[in-house]
């Protein structure tokens, strides 16, 4: 009772074959003979069996796939006694047959591709069957017969594995994993090749759970992506990107293993690119400015290829990963000096592109020696990217709208200057006043509209004169603050150098004043004060300073220096001026706050 069933045919054969063999046994004697075989044998035999299916089963999701799979490869040549097994996987792009490993590790020196078309492992996938192989040194597949006479095999079981894939990203696994015997002409019974074959098909259910795991992991973290990059918008300040690298980065770097990430955009011109924002913010040049004609930046920029998986790198449309930075043939020696110093071994550049054109990148640097990121941690990277990019606009939106109040005000006051005028009739007698301040309507208007166009692009580079432009910019910030009621400025116009020829954006430098300006007016007590201007040449560099009554803390003042700026002017202002290759300095003593704008002089 609670034996196996078996059925009459079964025993009947049995019995025939004991015969054969000399052995004649009665019925009841069968029974009893396969009774202790079922409890002295088999159950022993099942219960390994089992043990071996739940060590597969229990191999932890958190190991790579490789490695996954040499746990298997480990398990079945245990279990079936063999003397090493590898493992090869079909790369359906090269349509060959990869090494993904051995058991003991290195121990066959398996070549690092074989043909699909004409090889054991590519028969396996094909039909999806095992391929027996009694005599290695026979069989017309098997190619390397000099390598494996001289490692002493003779015999080999090629068994398949499939794992279909559970995510659009994901792609199928299948291949063969190669049993290797000493013994030459072996008999594989057909007991043990479905124990093999069984024991094959458990590793999907494990790569299944790390695959699922993995997915729930990057929703996971997309989700808090979105949440950490929008959290500041219902703040008042609205999107820095600064703030939003240094709230969320260092969560991204415990989870995916990374020590730094850097965003770049890339200028209208698309022969340079700018360091937008960059973790830890103290070992980036936020707002410095590099050329395209970098071999690395030119690659992930102009997407020239070629495309594929070289020695040191991987170049893909998606990514590039620089897999040996020392040696890498697209990094400069500088950069390659500074990664080593950081202890630096692997770099992964993701290009972010609207309308198939990229404009931005981010760069992650690893110090773990990995052979590379998953394609699930590039997905994350890549959608890190996207929603960084919103980030960026919307940090532009809010900056450009805060740049609109001066000469919006500015354009209201000279209106309602001019139609004062017109009503009392003294357009003949201040005739010049009036087009003076029709002149500053339609230049206010048109910075006003070069603002709004500055959401779609820059506009072109120039070389102008600083010191009308300082001028202008103080002219404006002074009917500003007469329709702001502030009527206890003193305002000073000091000396003038001219002209100061520097390159910019002109929206650029016109922003960069109206806010510095903007901000000592601000910055002047209720009781009144002084703001001046002067402009003047300091060796290579055109300066433009901005004093004001009112004393900045020594807290405020080093804060300003890290680029720990509060108020969204002084936060537009400096990285504008970074872009333009200058610096921001301030100064504050005996009740006084200076800020000099310097700026590379060129020759006109």
């Amino acid at each position: 009772m609670g034996h196996l069933k078996f059925d009459q045919d079964i025993l009947e054969s049995f019995s025939i074959r004991l015969k054969e063999k000399g052995f004649n046994f009665s019925h009841d004697d069968l029974s009893t003979i396969i009774d202790l075989i079922e409890d002295e044998i088999l159950a022993r035999y099942v219960d390994r069996l089992i043990n071996q299916v739940d060590a597969i089963i229990e191999i932890s999701p958190s190991l790579n796939e490789r490695e996954i799979l040499q746990a298997l490869a480990k398990i079945v040549a245990h279990y079936l006694k063999a003397e090493s097994t590898s493992i090869r996987i079909y790369d359906p792009e090269c349509k060959a047959m990869i090494s993904f490993g051995s058991y003991p590790e290195s121990s066959i020196g398996l070549e690092e591709a074989i043909s699909f078309e004409d090889s054991i492992a590519g028969e396996v996938v094909k039909t999806r069957r095992s391929y027996i192989v009694p005599n290695i040194l026979k069989e017309e597949k098997y190619r390397n017969k000099v390598k494996a006479e001289k490692l002493g095999l003779r015999s080999m079981l090629a068994i398949p594995f499939f794992i279909p894939r559970y995510s659009l990203s994901d792609f199928d696994l299948e291949g063969a994993v190669q049993i290797y015997y000493k013994e030459e002409e072996r008999n594989f019974a057909p007991l043990e090749i479905k124990i093999a074959e069984a024991l094959s098909k458990r590793v999907s259910y494990v790569i299944a759970r790390k695959r699922i795991m993995d997915l729930q992991k990057m929703n996971v973290t997309k989700d808090k992506i979105v949440e950490q990059i929008f959290l500041k918008l219902g703040r008042e300040e609205g999107v820095k990107m600064r703030d939003v690298f240094n709230l969320f980065i260092p969560d991204l770097v415990d989870i995916m293993k990374i020590q730094r990430c850097s965003l770049f955009s890339v200028m209208e011109d698309r022969e340079r690119v700018i360091l937008e924002a960059g973790y830890p913010e103290g070992e980036h040049g936020i707002g410095r400015v590099f050329s395209v004609s970098e071999p690395y930046i030119d690659k992930v920029v102009n997407q020239t290829g070629p495309f594929g998986e070289f020695e040191h790198e991987k170049i893909d449309p998606d990514y590039i990963l620089i897999k040996n930075p020392r040696e890498s043939r697209l990094l400069p020696a500088h950069l390659k000096n500074f990664l080593e110093r950081q202890k630096i071994h692997l770099v992964l550049y993701i290009p972010l592109k609207i309308n198939e054109v990229v404009k931005y990148f981010l760069v992650f640097d690893a110090q773990a020696q990995q052979q590379e990121f998953s394609r699930e941690e590039i997905d994350i990277f890549a959608f890190l990217g996207k929603e960084l990019m919103k980030g960026l606009k919307l940090e532009k939106m809010d900056d450009t709208l805060h740049d609109f109040k001066n000469p919006a005000i500015a354009a209201a006051g000279f209106a309602k200057r001019v139609k004062k005028m017109l009503k009392e009739e003294k357009f003949l007698a201040g005739r010049e006043k009036i087009d003076q301040a029709l002149d500053i309507i339609i230049e206010e208007t048109s910075y006003l509209q070069d603002l709004a166009l500055t959401l779609h692009g820059e506009g072109k580079e120039v070389i102008i004169d600083l010191t009308p432009s300082l001028k202008r910019r103080f002219l404006i910030n002074e009917e500003a603050m007469k329709e702001l009621k502030r009527g206890n400025i003193r305002l000073s116009d000091g000396q003038s150098d001219s002209p100061l020829w520097i390159r910019c954006f002109p929206i650029h430098i016109d922003r960069v004043l109206d806010n510095l300006l903007n901000n000592a007016a601000n910055a002047i007590p209720e009781d009144g004060g002084e703001l001046s201007i002067r402009s003047y040449r300091q060796d290579s560099w055109a300066v433009a300073e901005i004093s004001n009554t009112g004393q900045i803390s020594e807290e405020e003042k080093k804060r300003f220096l890290w680029g720990d700026t509060r108020g969204r002017g002084l936060h537009t202002a400096t990285r504008l001026v970074k872009h333009m290759g200058g610096k921001i300095e301030v100064e504050s003593q005996g009740g006084q706050s200076t800020f000099r704008v310097l700026l590379p002089l060129v020759n006109p």
